[in-house]
């Protein structure tokens, strides 16, 4: 290859990379994205047992102000996520604690990332304005996944 390009050259060969990128087909591209999505498959899925909304759309819930504070807690074999949802961040704490990371992801991608502490806790900020779940993974190498959390 030559490296001694003269202008026209090099802009022929990036007109030509352009040209290329558009001609991959969409259901190229989708599949490709669904691949991606399949590295979470070994994760271990954490269900919801606990949401504090829940207790807001019983019969005899009278409330003259919503709450500020939501708490919700996701379970999975051996291991407990709760977490609260503020005006600020996402507070939380794994449990049984491991130091790890997290991230809040959704269809748009990766909102947040923050790592988990030696006791299990971590906060997440900004708060994600679209429905996402958080992937948590431990430093022994745990993957978890919980349900869809809408804010």
């Amino acid at each position: 290859m030559d490296l001694d390009w003269n202008d026209d050259e090099l802009l022929d060969a990036l007109r030509d990379a352009l040209t290329t990128a558009e001609e991959v087909p969409r259901t190229f591209v989708e599949a490709g994205k669904a691949a991606f999505v399949w590295r979470t498959i070994d994760a271990e899925l954490a269900a919801l047992t606990y949401d504090s909304a829940w207790e807001s759309l019983a019969p005899a819930a009278v409330r003259s102000e919503s709450a500020t504070l939501r708490s919700l807690t996701f379970a999975s074999d051996g291991w407990t996520i709760e977490i609260e949802l503020t005006p600020n961040g996402v507070l939380g704490q794994l449990d049984p604690p491991e130091a790890g990371s997290v991230s809040a992801r959704g269809d748009g991608g990766e909102f947040a990332t923050a790592d988990i502490d030696e006791l299990g806790f971590f906060t997440l900020r900004p708060v994600p304005t679209a429905p996402y779940r958080l992937l948590c993974t431990t430093e022994s190498g745990t993957t978890i996944l919980t349900g869809w959390i809408t804010p």
